[in-house]
């Protein structure tokens, strides 16, 4: 039972962490730089010291150097061996830790056959794509029988459709492998994608741990809040299945048609960030797509924050402040208005 228990953990920024990942867990810690998101995970593998206690499946690791914790660590630059094939590279920790040859061939071949790059094995890193190492990476990290995968920004080096498909394959894997695991992420919406449960680190402090709708839906603290990204939220009066695929939903005097999974919708929550303004009709389908009037201006650090009333809807949408003075907008002008599609987030 891979458990993971932090009691009391202080390091630097990070101040009386108390959590616990449950057995067998995809968890998720987000927040802005400078949190103490990775210092954590290094706290967890034991590369660095601190303050409070560790426990893993219920024994304090705190005596414990890294290579005796169990613990897998994936880094954020892979930091896969340039001169080492694939199956190298696998093989790596197991050498090091004196296993038996055939112990070593088993567990290579096993590893390469469950992440699909057995056909790989003869490859160098320079001759693989970025999903590719990706998963010749975690497969080093797991393969001294470690039931404990920490990862730090896993997929950051991707595109944005790369690292999509790179982390629904690493949560399939992880559940299949039975792994408990730690993600380190900066974006909340790519964290929903792979965690069953999401904390919020916040100047070291955990300021919410919950399933990701919660996160989005019910933030416990302005914080939280404003990490999010203050989410328009707005509830379902009406919903009316159009096709596979689509639903559309009326809020207030609001029609807005969304990717349908097959489950009642009650809220749905819109990024600021997602809702686009404009003073000059744009072209193109006419799909989420909506004139309004502008009631506040706000202006908050980087960007002003504008707050649109939109067919009886009150929506708030963010501009730099460069786009902002470029536009020349002002309290009561119309402006039209573009919902993002592919961004909407709905609660059941």
């Amino acid at each position: 039972m891979p458990i993971i228990e932090l009691k009391g953990v202080e390091k630097h920024v990070l101040k009386d962490i108390n959590l616990t990942v449950r057995d067998r867990e995809i968890f998720c810690l987000v927040g802005p730089n400078g949190s103490g998101k990775t210092t954590l995970l290094n706290i967890i593998a034991g590369l660095t010291d601190y303050k409070g206690d560790v426990l893993l499946d219920g024994v304090n690791v705190n005596p414990l150097p890294p290579h005796k914790r169990g613990v897998g660590y994936l880094l954020q630059d892979l930091a896969l061996f340039p001169h080492l094939t694939v199956a190298q590279n696998i093989a790596y920790g197991l050498k090091v830790r004196r296993y038996p040859e055939e112990v070593i061939k088993r567990r290579v071949n096993e590893l390469m056959d469950a992440l699909h790059i057995t056909k790989l094995k003869d490859l160098y890193p320079d001759k693989l794509s970025g999903g590719e190492k990706q998963r010749v990476a975690i497969a080093r990290a797991l393969a001294p029988f470690q039931r404990i995968l920490l990862l730090d920004e896993p997929t950051s080096s991707l595109d944005a459709q790369a690292a999509k498909y790179v982390r629904t394959e690493i949560r399939s894997l992880l559940k299949s492998m039975e792994i408990t695991a730690i993600f380190v992420m900066h974006d909340l919406f790519a964290a929903e994608e792979v965690a069953d449960r999401i904390g919020i680190l916040y100047n070291g402090k955990i300021e919410q741990v919950s399933d990701p709708k919660d996160i989005i839906f019910h933030p416990e603290s302005e914080r939280v809040s404003e990490f999010v990204g203050m989410p328009n939220i707005l509830s379902c009066d009406e919903t009316t299945v159009l096709a596979t695929g689509l639903i559309q939903l009326k809020t207030g005097n609001m029609t807005i048609v969304l990717p349908y999974e097959g489950t009642n919708v009650k809220k749905i929550a819109i990024p600021p960030q997602d809702i686009y303004i404009s003073r000059t009709k744009p072209p193109g389908p006419t799909l989420n797509r909506y004139t309004g009037t502008i009631i506040g201006i706000v202006p908050v650090g980087s960007v002003v924050r504008i707050k649109l009333n939109v067919e009886g809807n009150t929506l708030v949408t963010e501009l730099s402040r460069e786009a902002f003075n470029e536009m020349d907008l002002s309290v009561g002008q119309r402006v039209y208005v573009i919902i993002k599609l592919r961004r909407i987030q709905y609660k059941e």
